[in-house]
């Protein structure tokens, strides 16, 4: 007799999960692929600075989550924190405009408008960062930085 997870019962229950909950299936193989290649990617230095706007190879997270998308799985970031040569805080970037306190508009970023979605400020290795896009204006920075202060 199969396990429960072996069931038909879960594939069902499964299906049923991901199409009321409007859920895509995401092809976590493709992605830890893409993963160990940028992990293996041979070291360098990467000049980068606060306020900057990348694009970032997030990848497929999970749940809710910000996933990258495109062949590469990237998306904008904003570079927040720049802690070392290493490691710094970013936040995603969307052109999704929704009115709470965890989008914060930007502007126009690379000919779109953009938000700050501050509630998913995350801790990155620089070997995902890639193209410079902009730099973020100082004064909509420091509004960024009043956001995230006023969340945590």
């Amino acid at each position: 007799m199969k396990g429960y997870w072996g069931t038909d019962h879960y594939w069902f229950f499964r299906r049923v999960f991901c199409v009321r909950l409007g859920h895509m299936e995401k092809h976590f193989d493709a992605w830890n692929n893409e993963k160990k290649l940028i992990n293996g990617q041979e070291e360098y230095t990467l000049l980068y600075h606060e306020r900057e706007i990348r694009w970032c190879r997030l990848g497929l997270n999970i749940g809710f989550e910000q996933d990258g998308t495109g062949s590469k799985m990237s998306r904008p970031v904003l570079i927040f924190k720049a802690f070392s040569r290493h490691v710094c805080l970013v936040i995603p970037l969307t052109t999704s405009e929704k009115e709470n306190p965890y989008h914060v508009p930007l502007g126009m970023i690379g000919g779109r408008k953009a938000c700050a979605i501050i509630s998913q400020l995350r801790l990155i290795d620089t070997k995902r960062l890639d193209q410079k896009i902009t730099r973020l204006d100082k004064k909509i920075f420091e509004v960024v930085r009043k956001a995230v202060k006023d969340i945590l």
